[in-house]
């Protein structure tokens, strides 16, 4: 009776060790599972350099398969996925095979497309990276085309990827009279959804006019679940260059909006946190003007602060760096938070909590309520097992 015990178990274990062995397999690589939905469909592409399919990109891999690609959309930071944060993206063609497809800029003069971009278009298909945060614009990107495809009776494709800070949810829940492109729905900083489960949520919540009649379909990622770690395989954009900065990213986007620099103009943004007024820590660097960021935030000024390139990043919404930097320098600059750090916070709370004292227990109480009704809509959209 024990061995057969043993025998059991050692299946199970085996089976689940294989399992979480798995090959993840994203979505624009299961084309067996969306080729009827695209055939002989005039296509739209709301891509940028990550989407592909191994080393190859989802573009060279329809156009060999004879797919009717007519234009390509493209989100912040351009097609390349270069261009500095924030720089009006210009439109451009691309040529593939002597065949030109335009280029069509979302974050150009216009963040929807025209209708007359949107002519000759049977489907929009999105295949991107995201990164898990409500401010990274390339969600913002998507909504706007759910938009227009919704008002103009085009259909909408998401081939899903995991979401690398996809294994917790935290932070305030934005606040509906603070939204802007770098917050444009009713989630916590830290929302815990790939695109697919994002794309869901704004159909069956309604946050885009004419929902109900959208055509939406996603194809899920294969091998992965919330618990499953996911390391992003390129560099989703010029100032996230590996998976620490993918996952100190919510955390220390929130210093965006001060006069603290986190590494923007060094060779290790979103990694480290300093100011020149800051003498508790001997670490230092000197931001200055690279590729990825021309006339950065103390550009040739030395900064004092953290090193975090190699520390252990739990899963949580850090806003103990926030509080500790704040109650440092608040005596000598008065203007610790820019004008705009309600459009990153999702709301005016915070920046007041932080000023009036408020210890970081005191302030994460604040958002309990608020989480727990997001964490109960989030249910109904998930397509993947959750972490809890």
């Amino acid at each position: 009776m024990i061995k057969v015990f043993s025998y059991i178990f050692l299946i199970f274990f085996y089976s689940d060790l294989l399992k979480r062995n798995e090959k993840i397999v994203v979505g624009a690589e299961r084309i067996n599972s969306y080729k009827n939905i695209i055939e002989n469909k005039s296509i739209g592409l709301l891509v940028n350099h990550t989407s592909t399919i191994g080393d190859i990109h989802l573009i060279d891999t329809l156009l060999s398969l004879n797919y009717d690609i007519k234009k390509i959309f493209t989100p912040e930071h351009g097609f390349s996925g270069t261009i500095e944060r924030g720089k009006i993206v210009k439109e451009d063609t691309i040529s593939i095979n002597e065949i030109e497809i335009p280029i069509i800029s979302m974050y150009g003069k216009n963040r929807i497309p025209s209708k007359e971009n949107m002519q000759g278009i049977d489907i929009v298909v999105f295949d991107i990276q995201d990164v898990g945060a409500r401010f990274y614009t390339y969600i913002s990107a998507m909504h706007n085309m759910m938009k227009i495809c919704a008002e103009l009776n085009i259909e909408f494709l998401v081939l899903d990827r995991p979401n690398p800070n996809g294994g917790y949810i935290d932070g305030p829940v934005l606040e509906e009279e603070y939204k802007s492109y770098i917050g444009m729905h009713e989630i916590p900083i830290v929302h815990g959804l790939t695109v697919g489960e994002l794309s869901k949520m704004i159909i069956g919540e309604k946050w885009i006019e004419n929902s109900d009649k959208l055509i939406l379909n996603v194809i899920r990622a294969e091998n992965w679940d919330h618990k499953k770690e996911y390391t992003v395989p390129i560099r989703p954009s010029p100032n996230l260059p590996n998976q620490q900065s993918i996952l100190l990213y919510p955390s220390l986007c929130l210093f965006e909006q001060t006069i603290v620099s986190i590494g923007r103009g060094t060779g290790f943004p979103f990694q480290v946190i300093g100011h020149p007024d800051y003498k508790k820590n001997e670490f230092n660097f000197i931001p200055k003007s690279v590729n990825e960021e021309s006339k950065p935030k103390l550009e040739g000024i030395k900064s004092y602060g953290y090193d975090l390139r190699n520390k252990k990043v739990k899963k949580e919404l850090n806003i103990n760096y926030l509080i500790e930097f704040y109650n440092d320098l608040k005596e000598t600059h008065e203007n610790f938070f820019g004008k705009y750090f309600y459009r990153i916070a999702g709301n005016k709370k915070l920046e007041n909590q932080i000023i009036n004292g408020l210890s970081e227990k005191e302030i994460r109480s604040s958002w309990n309520d608020k989480l727990i009704e997001y964490k109960s809509i989030r249910k109904k959209y998930l397509l993947y097992q959750d972490f809890e």
